[in-house]
């Protein structure tokens, strides 16, 4: 799937590279296999899935 000279890093691995970024539709496509959306959930390419991360709203400040 990657065309790296090396490897790229295992699927748990924070530092795979971007093949392919789409922010117009919220996505990016990693050399793993992985795709990561804006949201910070990923769909893993075995199937995972990762639920996004979102900060707690009632926490957040806002401007007046």
């Amino acid at each position: 799937m990657c065309a790296h000279r090396t490897s790229c890093p295992q699927t748990d691995s924070p530092s795979p590279h971007v093949v392919a970024a789409h922010p117009e539709q919220g996505w990016t496509l990693l050399c793993d296999g992985a795709i990561v959306f804006d949201d910070t959930g990923e769909l893993r390419p075995d199937g995972r899935v990762i639920a996004p991360r979102r900060l707690p709203t009632e926490g957040l400040a806002v401007a007046a």
